[in-house]
């Protein structure tokens, strides 16, 4: 009897590298196979209109299903000058913005930054932040490292057939992994 724990147990460890090794390679293998988002185009979704917190639309251009998780990227086109998120805290995802068109503000932490066009700022996990838009239009890059569930907590934003509360709203926030921790950060 105890050859054959042995013997598993022998067989088991010997299967630990090839695992390994197999998990590694998916890491460079295309996930759902090469695919191209087009300029304005909103892939899976199409244009996602926010409600509540503005009144943006929304594209996804990398899905996190694309990704299995790992990586999600959306265009951001902002209709809604000196609004934008509230105080929030991302407890699992790191998030890039890249500016593209316009300027915001954006706090975090306790820090205050401007962005204009062709500026990116990183913001790492767990640490709260707000944007405001400053011009009447504008246009951003959202990436986000892992994807979370962001892109859920934009199809249901848009998916509301009302103007939600601010209650509402931090709701929706703490069912897709993030927390409201202040109000939306004002133009002065």
């Amino acid at each position: 009897m105890k050859r054959k724990k042995f013997m598993a147990l022998l067989a088991m460890l010997a299967s630990a590298p090839a695992i390994g090794f197999a998990k590694t390679l998916s890491l460079f293998r295309p996930r759902n196979g090469v695919f191209k988002a087009g300029v304005g185009e909103g892939r899976l979704h199409g244009h996602l209109q926010l409600k509540g917190v503005n009144k943006n639309v929304l594209d996804v251009k990398i899905s996190g299903s694309d990704t299995e998780g790992d990586l999600a990227i959306f265009e951001q086109t902002s209709l809604s000058p000196g609004r934008g998120t509230p105080f929030h805290v991302h407890d699992s995802q790191d998030e890039i913005f890249h500016v593209l068109e316009g300027a915001y503000k954006f706090k975090v932490g306790e820090k205050l930054f401007d962005l204009k066009a062709g500026e990116s700022i990183f913001l790492p996990r767990q640490v709260p932040h707000a944007w405001t838009q400053v011009e009447q239009t504008g246009k951003m890059l959202v990436i986000l490292q892992p994807a979370g569930k962001l892109e859920d907590f934009f199809v249901t934003m848009a998916a509301m057939d009302h103007e939600p509360t601010p209650g509402e709203v931090a709701g929706v926030f703490a069912a897709n992994g993030m927390k409201v921790v202040g109000p939306p950060l004002q133009l002065e």
